[in-house]
């Protein structure tokens, strides 16, 4: 598993040679009649979940191009689901975004072939999990933060202000223990959460970025992840399987996404959420192509119709996200309204630190710990090592 990720001599010697603007496509062409996607669970919706959540039929009948999902629920998947190929685009993460382009896996945008560009918010447009020298690898989505879902049954009127109610054993408002009743994510970008909380309660460490961690820092992390091993009910990946899980096994707290919290919400489950006083990790997440995309003016058909204000707008009301498109939350042309961006975490930019992949050459630290040893030692983690 560990050999499919990048260490950061590999990714500085594979950004060197990568694809030059002259290699864009310059003009589009006829649809090829299809796009092939992979996404987050919940991003690209044809009504077959809700009927009033539809951004594919539209596109389809304007375009010829049928539009063919396959979803993962993690960025370490979507990473191998582009070097197996067979996909012309996928919603990355910024976890994923950066391995992608030094993997030599997605090629490089015509933002001149996307007339919405210009609608784009600005903290976005060359945000460093898609611009790489001044280069666009895709085209923003949607952003947001990773909360802390909470029963409000267990917790009370109050809702929980720390995530310590995930990371340490604990009598809960209701009077019982959090011990198997809390989850953890099943991603390696996990030890982000816990290098979060560690910045926040432990400062001594000297954490200044939890994807920035030297030798003493992961191991910190690595040793309170272990901690919360002994109280987890389930690692999860799979939103629906957390969501039966608050409603069927009693699980009553987990970092999760808003997604999960406006299913089960709508479903008048006890449900709600919080960013704790610690921040939180987050996620800004781009649409990229791939370097052999098979489909690419259907590809580029599909990235100008993902920034319409509108598919912002319902998507963001659907997923619980903020839209990379700014007027989505006030023109009206949605479901989504200016107090519905305040409520999903608008304002919440400069609280959330954004996915990204760690690397062994790093600002704050000089010498961090790359990515595959995440990986590697999350597992380990996961197995009781």
């Amino acid at each position: 598993m560990t050999g499919r990720f990048l260490t950061t001599t590999a990714v500085c010697a594979v950004l060197a040679v990568q694809p030059a603007l002259a290699d864009m496509l310059t003009e589009l062409g006829a649809g090829e009649g299809q796009v092939d996607i992979v996404a987050w669970p919940g991003y690209i919706e044809r009504g077959e979940t809700d009927a009033a959540f539809d951004w594919v039929t539209s596109f389809e009948q304007a375009t010829g191009c049928m539009v063919n999902v396959k979803t993962a629920n993690t960025s370490d998947e979507m990473v191998a689901l582009m070097n197996e190929g067979g996909f012309d685009l996928v919603t990355a993460s910024g976890d994923a975004s950066l391995r992608l382009i030094a993997g030599g896996r997605v090629q490089p945008i015509n933002i001149d072939l996307i007339p919405s560009w210009a609608t784009v918010d600005d903290r976005l447009k060359g945000a460093p999990w898609h611009t790489v020298d001044g280069v666009h690898y895709g085209t923003p989505y949607q952003w947001g933060p990773n909360v802390l879902m909470y029963n409000t049954q267990a917790f009370g009127d109050t809702p929980p202000e720390s995530w310590n109610v995930v990371f340490e054993e604990m009598t809960l408002p209701d009077g019982a223990s959090n011990m198997g009743r809390v989850q953890a994510y099943d991603g390696a970008i996990h030890v982000a959460d816990a290098a979060n909380y560690l910045m926040y309660h432990n400062p001594d460490l000297g954490i200044t970025s939890p994807y920035e961690l030297n030798e003493a820092q992961y191991a910190a992390a690595l040793d309170l992840l272990r901690v919360q091993r002994t109280l987890v009910n389930r690692y999860w990946h799979d939103a629906f399987i957390q969501m039966d899980d608050f409603k069927n096994e009693g699980v009553v707290a987990s970092g999760s996404w808003p997604f999960q919290v406006n299913i089960l919400q709508s479903e008048g489950q006890p449900i709600a959420s919080v960013i704790p006083v610690e921040g939180a990790t987050g996620w800004a997440d781009t649409t990229m192509m791939h370097v052999n995309a098979a489909h690419p003016n259907c590809s580029y058909l599909w990235m100008e119709h993902s920034l319409a204000s509108n598919l912002q707008s319902d998507l963001s009301v659907w997923f619980g996200s903020n839209p990379s498109v700014p007027a989505a939350c006030t023109d009206g042309r949605g479901m989504q309204t200016a107090e519905g961006c305040t409520l999903n975490g608008l304002d919440d930019f400069d609280r959330i630190k954004f996915w990204t992949t760690p690397v062994s050459a790093c600002e704050s630290q000089g010498e961090c710990v790359p990515y595959y040893r995440w990986v590697s030692d999350y597992i380990g983690v996961i197995g009781g090592r």
